[in-house]
């Protein structure tokens, strides 16, 4: 099983990572109806998610491995007046108890490991989440081009390492299929999956694909 790599954000100039993703906003009006309560903002980054959701009322845990951006997300909420839990930690080993949270939101960030990875965070994800609770995740898609051309080397079937300079050089990218996604989430009940591609960002043509899940987590 591959180690955990932070992204390196003095490389990431670009300022959508400091804006809600448009799903945000379906998801947190989505919670708000189901009277959710505690949220934890996984891979939480910069921490553009972690201060939306305070800012709908949410109880917000936050966490990354990367110490420059949970100081980011400090900063940001003190400024904010918003009281966020905040921790540097491994996606890997979660520091909290099991049952702690009714809802996570996992965007792009549960890709960054290899097929053993994988397995070992949806079950770190599993023991923290209440019975019932659910799951908002996002999944690179093996139609990308970036696992089907760019010729990244691979460190197993379904997972490369990318080399292009930037926060992602040297990061492992895990990689699905839909029966793969119905593998891994053998203990929710999904809602929906939806197959997304990504086809121009930035000024530039894309060929980036991924799944958005919903899901709950199944009464044992």
């Amino acid at each position: 099983m591959t180690v955990s790599k932070a992204w390196d954000w003095n490389k990431e100039l670009c300022p959508i990572w400091l804006q809600p993703s448009e799903e945000s906003y379906f998801i947190a009006q989505k919670w708000k109806d189901k009277n959710i309560k505690k949220v934890l903002d996984f891979g939480c980054g910069l921490g553009r998610h972690s201060i939306y959701f305070a800012k709908q009322g949410f109880h917000v845990s936050a966490f990354d491995l990367s110490e420059e951006a949970t100081d980011h997300l400090k900063s940001w909420a003190e400024k904010e007046n918003l009281s966020i839990e905040i921790k540097n930690a491994d996606m890997l080993k979660l520091p909290y108890d099991d049952n702690s949270f009714d809802a996570i939101f996992a965007y792009h960030v549960i890709s960054h490991t290899d097929s053993l990875g994988i397995k070992k965070i949806i079950n770190e994800m599993t023991r923290v989440l209440r019975i019932g609770g659910e799951i908002y995740i996002t999944l690179c898609s093996k139609e990308s081009w970036s696992f089907k051309e760019a010729g990244y080397p691979k460190l197993d079937e379904n997972t490369v390492i990318k080399t292009d300079e930037g926060p992602e050089k040297g990061i492992p990218h895990f990689y699905v299929n839909l029966d793969d996604i119905l593998d891994l989430l053998a203990n929710y009940n999904i809602e929906s999956i939806r197959h997304k591609e990504e086809c121009y960002f930035s000024g530039k043509k894309l060929n980036s694909k991924h799944y958005f899940i919903s899901a709950s987590l199944r009464t044992k």
